[in-house]
């Protein structure tokens, strides 16, 4: 016997959605959060937005979890009452080598199972979003924005009621296997030790130093943490836009892009600042980039209408001159231990993907 079922490291939008799918099959769970608050750092800096899944390669983790995460996502909102709107997106191009790149998004998102992409020309764009600037655009009707904290409080309330726990100041210091799972040492106040059948690592920018605290694991099947901050700057005064505006897909992120929130208010972001380590401080002088990138897209911002907001980090596990890195969810297929899955490079798609992910998580263990 084992004190609990399951442990799930990590209270963000991944472990709550875990936590709630598990507890809903009927296993005791627990989730342990180092913090004093639940998603509190990557799942709570970010642009709330609901994802289509046209950016990913066909087959990868992120095309699939995405696609069938937004199905799920929207599902949820609907039936849970959590703030949403399917706004839709324009991705813009601002020159002809940008409008081909515009095709092969749409052709890729359509072979990841994104069936209402249409390219548009600039006419139809403009009738559309009028203060907009580009030679064509790819319009993505399902691509929505969602209140982040309403929806991991919907995910919680919903695994509470199904059991399950919450500990706050609650940090993962050590797991040791046993016999029949794990022996996982948590500190905090009152630092305790308990016994789980099932582990769920979903630490996001902490799962690969949790992961190398699991005794019994291999090192090698653990990867290096590699950290890519993103500012936001917001817009102070109204926005022309009605949907949210990207510029076509750089490298590493999304570009500079226009998103909403649901009060209608816009901002921008995130760039791109590789980093050693973690520090949410915006500094003002990268708004400079801004204003020139915004501008290929909307030449009518204003003048020092941009004003620091918020900044977060992608958890990656690969790095600036590194392909960009699917998810991983290492089950025991993948480093041999029972009961034990480790969630890596978990970044955007991740909000959108949370219930597909937790899914997935799921079917590894039971």
């Amino acid at each position: 016997m084992t004190d609990i079922d399951a442990v799930i490291i990590g209270a963000g939008v991944i472990g709550l959605a875990t936590a709630r799918e598990l507890a809903m099959r009927g296993f005791s769970v627990i989730i342990l959060e180092s913090e004093a608050e639940f998603g509190s750092a990557t799942s709570s800096r970010n642009s709330e937005v609901i994802h289509a899944g046209l950016y990913y390669p066909q087959g990868s983790l992120k095309a699939r979890l995405c696609v069938d995460g937004k199905h799920r996502l929207y599902a949820f909102c609907q039936s849970h009452g959590v703030a949403h709107r399917r706004c839709g997106k324009l991705i813009v191009a601002t020159d002809d080598g940008e409008a081909d790149l515009l095709v092969g998004l749409k052709n890729k998102g359509q072979a990841n199972g994104c069936g209402d992409l249409e390219l548009i020309d600039r006419q139809k764009a403009l009738l559309l979003e009028p203060a907009l600037s580009c030679t064509a655009a790819l319009f993505s009707p399902s691509t929505g924005i969602i209140d982040s904290h309403g929806y991991m409080l919907a995910l919680l309330g919903d695994a509470e009621d199904h059991g399950a726990a919450l500990a706050l100041n609650a940090p993962f210091l050590a797991a040791e296997t046993v016999s029949n799972g794990f022996r996982v040492h948590v500190g905090g106040k009152e630092p305790m030790s308990l016994t789980c059948r099932f582990l769920v690592n979903s630490a996001g920018l902490f799962a690969p130093s949790i992961a190398a605290k699991i005794d019994g694991l291999q090192h090698d099947t653990v990867p290096m943490a590699r950290y890519a901050k993103g500012s936001y700057f917001a817009l102070s005064g109204k926005q022309p836009f009605s949907r949210l505006i990207y510029p076509a897909p750089q490298t590493h992120g999304l570009g500079v892009h226009l998103t909403l929130d649901l009060a209608g208010q816009a901002r921008f972001g995130p760039d791109v600042e590789w980093v050693d380590g973690i520090d949410y401080a915006v500094n003002p002088e990268r708004m400079s980039g801004f204003g020139e990138a915004i501008r290929r897209y909307w030449p009518g911002l204003p003048e020092n209408a941009l004003i620091p907001a918020y900044s977060g980090i992608r958890p990656k596990i690969s790095g600036p001159n590194d392909p960009a890195m699917d998810f991983r969810i290492d089950g025991p297929e993948a480093h041999g231990l029972p009961g034990l899955v480790n969630l890596f490079g978990i970044e955007s798609p991740g909000l959108t993907a949370s219930l597909a992910i937790a899914h997935d998580v799921a079917g590894k263990l039971a």
